[in-house]
C-alpha cells in the first residue's frame, strides 16, 4: 500500500483483515487508493459497535466491523466478497431493497423475517436493518451501507409471550366455566347448606390439584400419571387399595381437570357405595395408548371389586353428569358405564388424535 490507511485506524479485527487482504484482484483496488467516499464510510463503520457493513460497487463488495460478524455465523468471511453472494439464499428478499439503496432510497425496516443459512442449516431469523445509500463528492450514489441488529430472540420471545397469554385466557375461561358448572350442579344436587358447602369444597379442591400439577409441569399439558396419582391422593391412606397401571400419555388442561373432578367423583362414590365403603375392595385404574396424533385407540378403565353389591342410582347429580357427559365429552370419545352387582366400571374410549394440548384449541 503506497498511500495512507489512516482511515482503518482504530478499526479493530476487521481493520486488521483490510490490510491484510489481497485488493489485487477485487474491483476496488488497494485500499489507499479508495475514493473519499468510501474510505469515511468505511472508517466511520470500523469505528462503531453497532453491526454494520459496507456494500461498495457494481459487485456490492462487502466490508463488514467487527460487530457485524456474529451476524455472519460460520459463513465464509464475508470482506471482500459479493454482498449478494454472502447472503445468495435471501438475496430474492433483500436483493430488491438494496437496489433500492444504490437507486438513492433508504430503508429502515423492524423485524424483518428471513431464512438463511450461516451454521450448515437453514434457520428462522429476524433483523431489523436500514439500507442506506452512499454518494460520493459529485452526490451520485456508488454503494451503501448496512446497519443492521439481528432480533430473533426479541421476536421469539414476544411470540412465546403471546401464545402464553392466549393459553392463559383459554384457561380462565375454562376454569370458570368449570367452577360456575361445580357451582351450579353441587346447589341444585345437595339436600342442606352443609352438604351443598361441603360438596362444592372438596369439588374445588380437586381443581385445584389439577390446576397444581398443570403448572408444575408444562402451561398446558399434564401427564395422565401425575393426573391420577394427584387426584387420588386424598384416597390412598392408609391401606392402598388402588392399582394404577398405564403408559405416559400428554392430556390438554381441560382433559387434566375433568379427570381429576370425575375421579374425585368416583372415589367418592366408591367410599360411600362401593370398593371402598368396605374393607376389601379393590380399585383398578388403567390406561393404554397408541401413538401421538393418530387413529390409534385411547382406552382409561375404573373398575371395582369386592365392594357391597353395585345397585344403579334413581338420582344423577353432578358427579353423574361429569362423568357420563362431560369426561366422554373433553375427550371426543365414548364412556360407557357398568353398574354390574359385582362392582362399577367405567370405560372410556378415543382417538389418540383429540388427546392433548390440541384438543383444547377445538372448544
Amino acid at each position: 500500500m503506497v498511500g495512507s490507511v489512516h482511515f482503518l485506524d482504530g478499526g479493530g479485527e476487521m481493520a486488521q483483515a483490510i490490510r491484510d487482504y489481497d485488493w489485487s484482484t477485487n474491483e476496488l483496488g488497494s485500499p489507499d487508493t479508495w475514493p473519499l467516499a468510501l474510505k469515511t464510510a468505511v472508517s466511520m463503520a470500523l469505528n462503531s459497535k453497532f453491526p454494520k457493513c459496507i456494500v461498495w460497487g457494481s459487485a456490492f463488495t462487502s466490508i463488514p466491523n467487527d460487530a457485524f460478524l456474529p451476524i455472519l455465523g460460520a459463513k465464509p468471511p464475508a470482506l471482500g466478497r459479493s454482498f449478494r453472494e454472502v447472503w445468495n439464499e435471501a438475496w430474492y428478499q433483500i436483493g430488491p431493497i438494496v437496489i433500492r439503496a444504490y437507486g438513492g432510497e433508504a430503508t429502515f425496516i423492524e423485524n424483518f423475517p428471513l431464512l438463511i443459512d450461516r451454521f450448515g442449516r437453514t434457520e428462522q431469523a429476524y433483523f431489523t436493518f436500514c439500507y442506506s445509500p452512499i454518494r460520493d463528492d459529485r452526490g451520485v450514489v456508488r454503494g451503501m451501507i448496512d446497519t443492521v441488529i439481528e432480533t430473533t430472540g426479541t421476536v421469539e420471545t414476544q411470540r412465546q409471550a403471546r401464545l402464553l397469554n392466549g393459553e392463559l385466557e383459554h384457561r380462565i375461561k375454562n376454569t370458570l366455566s368449570v367452577v360456575f358448572a361445580i357451582v351450579n350442579q353441587t346447589l341444585q344436587t345437595e339436600d342442606s347448606v352443609k352438604q351443598a358447602r361441603e360438596a362444592l369444597l372438596h369439588r374445588l379442591d380437586a381443581l385445584a390439584r389439577a390446576q397444581s400439577f398443570l403448572t408444575r409441569s408444562t402451561f398446558a399439558e399434564a401427564d395422565i400419571g401425575d393426573v391420577v396419582h394427584d387426584a387420588l391422593a386424598p384416597f390412598r391412606s392408609g391401606v392402598d387399595r388402588f392399582t394404577i397401571t398405564g403408559p405416559p400419555v400428554m392430556l390438554s388442561s381441560k382433559q387434566a381437570w375433568t379427570l381429576a373432578l370425575a375421579f374425585y367423583e368416583l372415589s367418592t362414590n366408591a367410599m360411600k357405595y362401593g370398593a371402598l365403603s368396605n374393607d376389601g375392595g379393590k380399585i383398578q385404574v388403567t390406561w393404554s395408548a397408541g401413538r401421538t396424533g393418530t387413529e390409534d385407540a385411547f382406552r382409561l378403565t375404573w373398575s371395582e371389586e369386592g365392594g357391597p353389591p353395585v345397585v344403579e342410582p334413581t338420582r344423577k347429580g353432578f358427579g353423574s353428569r361429569i362423568i357420563e357427559r362431560i369426561l366422554p365429552q373433553t375427550f371426543s370419545g365414548n364412556a360407557t358405564l357398568k353398574h354390574d352387582p359385582s362392582g362399577f366400571r367405567l370405560d372410556l374410549s378415543a382417538r389418540m388424535l383429540e388427546v392433548g394440548a390440541g384438543a383444547d384449541s377445538q372448544d
